[in-house]
């Protein structure tokens, strides 16, 4: 009966080690986070340095609209229209 009982937990502990993930498995895991990772990084750093070009040229924009701006009330004044 003991027998009986033994074999049937190896059976049982065989399917769950069938179960079980292999090294061989967690390293194609951690190869795929990895390389999602990297995307994910890549993308960041693309963003990052678009971000710093659209600052600097929103700047240039402010800094046209401010000379448009004075130039603007110059010739109201010239035409005494302010």
């Amino acid at each position: 009966m003991s027998e009986d009982k033994i074999i049937t937990k190896l059976l049982e502990h065989d399917e769950k080690l069938a179960e079980m993930a292999t090294k061989n498995d967690l390293s194609k895991l951690t190869e795929e986070f990895l390389s999602g990772q990297d995307a994910i990084m890549t993308i960041l750093k693309r963003l990052d340095e678009e971000r710093a070009f659209t600052h600097k040229w929103v700047k240039d924009i402010e800094q046209k609209v401010e000379e448009n701006t004075h130039d603007l009330k110059k010739i109201k004044l010239q035409f005494k229209i302010a």
